[in-house]
């Protein structure tokens, strides 16, 4: 099993869960952050960080949001890593109010 990045994230891009990442298993595009099922060691840690509640167990993914698997996989090998905390995108502050947290 591996964790996921999923449509919260898109026009976020909060990084406080990069941060905690033992692996550094999180790699970013200009949109949002995808995690590598490769590095991914299945811990956990990163899913209390995010503020949009966009990362989950593959096994517990809501049924419309598992297409996030096969993005995740797809996308974050070919995008740099991320391991430091950078600012949210501008568009951040909006969506998490929008999504209710």
């Amino acid at each position: 099993m591996t964790y996921v990045v999923t449509e919260n994230c898109h026009l976020c891009r909060f990084t406080d869960c990069v941060v905690v990442c033992p692996v550094d298993c999180f790699h970013g595009d200009d949109e949002m952050l995808y995690i590598d099922p490769d590095e991914c060691i299945d811990c956990g840690a990163c899913v209390p960080e995010c503020p949009v509640e966009a990362i989950f167990p593959e096994d517990e993914l809501p049924d419309d949001q598992t297409k996030w698997i096969e993005i995740n996989a797809e996308k974050a090998p070919g995008l740099p890593v991320i391991t430091e905390k950078e600012d949210p995108l501008p568009t951040a502050k909006e969506k998490k109010k929008k999504l209710g947290l």
